[in-house]
């Protein structure tokens, strides 16, 4: 990396980066006790995670601005593995996740989510502003009016400060103005201290206490194996979104390798395994945050904030932090995806719609997107498919027909390919001109196989013209009518 591109990434947005990572901060501590509690571990966990993880990932991270800390995706894995074996066990297995993380950034596996859709970004971005409205929803329950009041007010604040000032980020200025008005009027609503108790002391370096044996192997890889996936599926969705917000780009196999180290660090100074937050992301990108600064203040601030002013820190009123994670899932949500449902493809509002449907009443990040990566990849295949055309021509004599060949032949078309062949003809010679078509794979390869010995069958002499040199490799290297005893190796049941 060049000097000035690290100058520029540390040092190129110092005014915005400090500012944006006190918000992003605030609004670390209330989530990192909840995915805690999730985890079914002590709040000090997520807390600690949230610092390493973020202050490591801002050095070695491939994604400048990104904010990566203990989520709930990796709280909801962790839940059976804490409940039946303890604290101990996951500490080990936040290992692992690491080191598969980074196994993943040596093979390059960042590269692959370059093969995600528009449209399943689309609904992975509208279904986790979704999850972190719904999220919001609980602090509502059971609240008087004056939590409503708050968070109108909070939210007037978010969007109204902007238009006297860009200077300081609206977020900072609701949490500070509602915090000192709820503490001077002395509001009854509930705040953060009474989401759990604060650490009071540094994290320390310790490793985890269990038997290093196949069997405690066996016990975690499959817990690992999981957070590993989905952890890097959720910081990549994350990255391209911040690349579309910021314009800019990131490194995603150095993404991969630095969510691995900045794990394997969590897990030696007592936290859970995590990633990246879109919401916390949002909120930096939103406030002004750009550089790697910005990661590293948050999580430094974070520690901070719990370890000197943990006293004023409990006074924020949730009704604060609210207001500002409601105001991230409107500005996470793409508004226009909703307008432009008719104006797009059926079939890329239907993946959309689904990986939105899958990911909010499942909860699993993973499946939603697998499932929509498998569902545009098939309706890619039958739309390339039906690009496919087999024109004939006879000779004068009636003795030689001529095949041309248009399109690509692989699993989707190979059955249509097949077809267009009359075998029962009265014939001396076929000619099949592949000039205008492309084999893809062993199915389009083995239908012309079928083909050509088909007709050599009936006597037919057969020949081929045309094929380009990826076509013909991959013929030669899998095709078997060029080999003696293929007829009857082919047709001798």
């Amino acid at each position: 990396m060049s000097f000035s591109r690290l100058k520029a990434e540390w040092f190129g947005n110092i005014r915005g980066d400090i500012l944006s990572g006190m918000v992003v901060a605030l609004a670390l501590i209330p989530e990192a006790i909840a995915f805690s509690i999730i985890a079914g571990v002590d709040p000090k966990v997520g807390l600690y995670a949230s610092f390493c993880i973020a202050v490591v990932i801002s050095i070695v991270g491939g994604r400048p601005g990104m904010i990566s800390a203990a989520t709930g995706a990796m709280a909801l894995v962790l839940v059976t593995l804490v409940k039946e074996h303890g604290i101990e066990y996951m500490l080990a297995a936040t290992l692992l996740t690491g080191v598969i993380q980074i196994l993943a950034g040596f093979l390059r596996l960042g590269q692959w989510i370059e093969y995600v859709s528009k449209s399943v970004v689309t609904g992975f971005v509208n279904a986790l502003a979704i999850l972190i409205f719904m999220a919001q929803l609980p602090e509502f329950n059971g609240a008087t009016w004056h939590m409503y009041a708050m968070v109108a007010v909070g939210l007037g604040i978010i969007y109204g400060f902007p238009y006297i000032t860009k200077a300081i980020p609206s977020p900072l200025v609701t949490i500070v103005v509602l915090t000192g008005f709820s503490i001077y009027i002395g509001l009854d609503i509930r705040t953060v201290g009474d989401m759990g108790q604060l650490p009071d002391t540094l994290p320390m370096f310790l490793l985890p206490n269990i038997p290093l044996t196949w069997e405690t192997l066996l016990i975690i890889l499959p817990y690992s194996i999981t957070l590993a996936a989905v952890g890097l599926l959720e910081s990549l969705m994350t990255a391209v979104i911040v690349d579309d917000m910021t314009d800019t780009p990131s490194q995603k196999n150095r993404e991969c390798a630095g969510q691995g180290i900045a794990n394997i660090v969590a897990g030696f100074f007592g936290g859970m395994a995590g990633c990246a937050m879109i919401g916390q992301s949002v909120i930096n990108v939103k406030s002004g945050g750009r550089g790697r600064l910005s990661t590293l203040f948050a999580g430094s601030f974070l520690l901070f904030l719990i370890l000197v002013l943990g006293e004023w820190v409990k006074q924020i009123p949730m009704a604060a932090l609210v207001a500002v994670m409601i105001m991230v899932s409107i500005s996470t949500f793409n508004w226009a995806s909703i307008r432009n449902l008719r104006k797009y493809p059926p079939t890329s509002s239907l993946v959309m719609i689904t990986t939105v449907a899958i990911v909010v009443f499942t909860h699993n990040l993973a499946l939603g997107v697998f499932i929509g990566v498998l569902m545009s990849a098939l309706f890619f295949a039958r739309k390339v498919a039906r690009f496919f055309a087999v024109e004939t021509e006879l000779s004068a004599d009636g003795k030689h027909r001529t095949y041309k060949v248009y399109g690509q032949v692989f699993f989707a078309s190979a059955a249509n390919f097949s077809s267009q062949f009359n075998f029962k003809e009265s014939l001396e010679k076929v000619t099949i001109d592949l000039t205008h078509a492309h084999f893809w794979d062993l199915t389009g390869v083995g239908a012309l196989d079928k083909i050509v010995l088909k007709f050599r069958r009936e006597g037919l002499e057969v020949a081929m013209l045309g094929m380009n040199e990826a076509s013909a490799t991959i013929v030669d290297h899998l095709g078997t009518h060029h080999k003696p005893d293929a007829i009857d190796a082919l047709f001798k049941h």
